[in-house]
């Protein structure tokens, strides 16, 4: 195998990766939680993780990889106080649970295909997990790791010694995104395991009964139960963004590694920076919450976003801004139009500069994911005189394919603002399933004379015969 070296956010150092066993390495990524439209923002964890994916694949490794759906229990504060974020969408549309997570859930898919990201191995839902949560607090609470209080299930961190050690943070620490309810609480690091459904208000739509009492899993254990049901007691590589690190990566270590009594749980602990706007991160309660659709309307396409997050190394953050999408827009076109060119010109076998170019490429990705290197060797290659335009072309899509980035170029017309207009909220009605007011927007935009074209990269518009 190749020498290929991660950034472990645990040890805080690169390592030179080893994998456990003979299976395929485990990957697990944190997943959505579906009460709304995933923004930018949310997708560059997705993209890294794919291209983590790639990597391995590419270094010869099998993979299994893991996303979970979290519909259930991801509550409105980390210090396991305020309501369901799903069960509040729920209400606010006056509609089912159900109906909310499934709708944004296929969007989220819908998305992660836009930008060429490969389907996990295995999706899953918290809510098709109870029993595998239920029984990793049972074991928890065999061992003397949790009490029960008024509300719920609690994870005694003061039993802990290591606790923290991701964040840094140690458990007679107070973590500064999480409060001290002293009611429920023993110590302020303490967080729910399962939360006891309330009995005044309306009743909860998402709701189970357990050995302490109805109610519903604390958005940390779906992780722990459903990692481990997939990946096993012990598997390589976590994968989330910074943002997780100090209260939910924290917290599943910890529950996980006493409840199966093993250390550690994880080998590798993988995070992706934020995604920003003028400095501030790109999040749904500051107001900055763009997906990809405001992007197509601007004329950017979501492969375009794609090779812009490779312009940065996925622990660096990146500040989001229409001049350069549409600086990656026209790098993208330009390499697209080449490639497309002259990818089927008959091509001589490999010659040495074939392969050090692909040396190049891989002691780049294989250095901690260096995209941005790897992608400045993609644009060496393509100002190499020396090799034939086919071979550059082959070059480019064969080593650009280990991105995650295809090259077909987008010759859509863009069409004035009353038409990007149009095409916006013709979406924005097909997300919603109002397919009656999407058919009729269509309409308009043919008698304004341009045609839409959905394909898999996101719907364009055409001139209409």
């Amino acid at each position: 195998m190749v020498d290929l070296k991660l950034y472990d956010s645990l040890s805080r150092s690169v390592r030179t990766f080893a994998k456990l066993g003979a299976r395929p390495v485990g990957i697990y990524s944190c997943g959505p939680t579906v009460y709304a439209r995933q923004h930018l923002g949310n997708m560059r964890p997705y993209v890294f993780a794919d291209l983590l994916r790639r990597t391995l694949v590419s270094a010869g490794y099998a993979v299994k990889h893991v996303i979970n759906i979290t519909d259930v229990g991801h509550l409105t504060s980390d210090a396991d106080e305020g309501g369901d974020k799903v069960e509040l969408a729920a209400a606010r549309a006056n509609t089912s649970a159900l109906e909310i997570t499934e709708h944004y859930t296929a969007l989220f898919k819908a998305d992660l295909q836009r930008l060429g990201v490969a389907a996990p191995d295995v999706w899953a839902k918290a809510s098709a997990h109870i029993p595998e949560q239920i029984a990793m607090i049972e074991r928890l609470e065999a061992g003397g790791f949790c009490y029960r209080s008024a509300d719920g299930v609690y994870f005694d961190t003061s039993r802990a010694p290591h606790y923290g050690e991701l964040s840094g943070l140690r458990a007679s620490l107070e973590h500064s995104r999480i409060g001290v309810d002293q009611a429920h609480k023993r110590h302020p690091s303490d967080f729910a395991l399962w939360k006891f459904s309330s009995d005044e208000g309306p009743r909860r739509q998402l709701e189970w009964p357990s050995p302490w009492g109805r109610g519903f899993p604390g958005w940390h254990i779906e992780c722990s139960a459903m990692a481990s049901k997939y990946l096993g007691d012990q598997f390589e590589i976590h994968t989330g963004g910074v943002d997780h690190i100090a209260v939910h990566h924290s917290n599943e270590i910890v529950q996980a590694e006493h409840a199966l009594a093993v250390r550690p749980w994880v080998k590798y602990w993988m995070h992706g920076a934020w995604l920003t706007m003028e400095g501030v991160k790109l999040a749904k309660s500051a107001g900055l919450a763009p997906n990809l659709d405001d992007l197509s309307a601007l004329g950017v396409s979501a492969t375009a976003f794609r090779y812009y997050l490779t312009t940065a190394h996925y622990r660096s953050p990146l500040d989001l801004s229409l001049e350069a999408l549409r600086a990656a827009e026209t790098g993208h076109q330009r390499m697209s139009h080449f490639v497309e060119r002259h990818l089927q010109e008959s091509n001589a076998s490999t010659t040495p500069a074939d392969d050090e170019w692909r040396r190049q490429f891989f002691a780049a990705l294989y250095d901690d994911l260096d995209a941005p290197r790897a992608l400045a060797v993609l644009w060496c290659i393509l100002a190499d005189s020396s090799l034939p335009p086919g071979a550059r072309a082959q070059l480019i899509a064969e080593l650009g394919a280990v991105l995650g980035l295809s090259w077909k170029s987008a010759r859509a017309v863009h069409g004035d603002e009353q038409a990007l207009k149009l095409l916006e909220d013709r979406q924005r009605a097909r997300a919603e399933r109002d397919f009656i007011k999407a058919d009729q927007l269509r309409a308009e935009l043919l008698e304004r004379g341009f045609a839409i074209e959905d394909g898999p990269q996101g719907p364009s518009l055409r001139r209409a015969r």
